[in-house]
């Protein structure tokens, strides 16, 4: 298998993440830019299952890498291995050892973190809406790529950011429940509501399984509706692509 060379980080639709993973593992982040669906979906949606015509998505996916591990995202804590993903599966991560096989989440709010170690032989794809990101995605996902922690590294792409990500007490109480650091992440607002930090609790949870080097994690999808779509922002919506594989 190999990887397709039609997208070039070059293109106005992605961008390469700003992190050192080794030369052999390559990483894309798509925009709402450089596709063929119409209004509300414009222009550049990945998502076959919010609404968007069946054509226009089949024709947006061809223009990325593949063959790609897409997944049915359903907020679990189940990760698969992209290699052996042939059809859309329910799992909300995808862990790859295989080269030109490539790990891909859809995001558009949820949080997208893409791993790799530092010697370049394993990567994985996680997709943490709030409910994931609490139930341990990240920490199943570490799991399933079954190296030291200490050589991991990673990206946290576009997701909803700390003044836009408002919750109740609900959402705060949970992640409280599992680790008590996490009220740090949530600063209180005069209508009972909390603003959450997704890209803290994020670190947090990378941190206590020993993933110190972490980067990204300055986008945020709400405030930014030229470059990302956001469910939070428009509830009908497109969904960007976080991609990751070793070449």
């Amino acid at each position: 298998m190999s990887v397709s060379k039609t997208m070039t980080v070059n293109n106005t639709h992605c961008y390469a993440p700003d992190w050192p993973a080794p030369a052999r593992v390559k990483s894309l982040q798509t925009t709402r830019h450089g596709g063929v669906s119409t209004a509300p979906y414009d222009s550049f949606n990945l998502g076959d299952h919010v609404g968007d015509a069946t054509n226009a998505v089949a024709t947006n996916r061809q223009q990325l890498p593949s063959p790609a591990a897409w997944l049915k995202q359903t907020h679990s804590t189940t990760v698969v291995d992209a290699a052996a993903v042939t059809k859309p599966i329910e799992a909300d991560a995808s862990v790859c050892r295989s080269v030109g096989v490539v790990s891909v989440v859809m995001t558009a709010d949820c949080l997208p973190v893409l791993l790799c170690d530092q010697h370049g032989t394993v990567v994985a794809a996680a997709h943490a809406g709030w409910r994931g990101l609490c139930d341990g995605i990240i920490e199943a996902t570490i799991d399933a790529m079954d190296v030291p922690a200490d050589t991991l590294m990673a990206w946290l792409g576009p997701a909803i950011g700390p003044t836009a990500f408002e919750v109740g007490d609900d959402v705060r109480n949970e992640f409280v429940r599992h680790d008590a650091a996490a009220a740090s992440a949530f600063t209180a607002q005069p209508n009972g509501k909390w603003l959450g930090n997704m890209y803290q609790l994020a670190r947090q949870r990378l941190n206590q399984k020993g993933v110190v080097e972490i980067y990204g994690g300055t986008e945020c999808t709400v405030s930014n509706s030229e470059q990302y779509f956001s469910y939070r922002r428009d509830g009908v919506t497109g969904r960007m692509a976080s991609l990751i594989w070793l070449e």
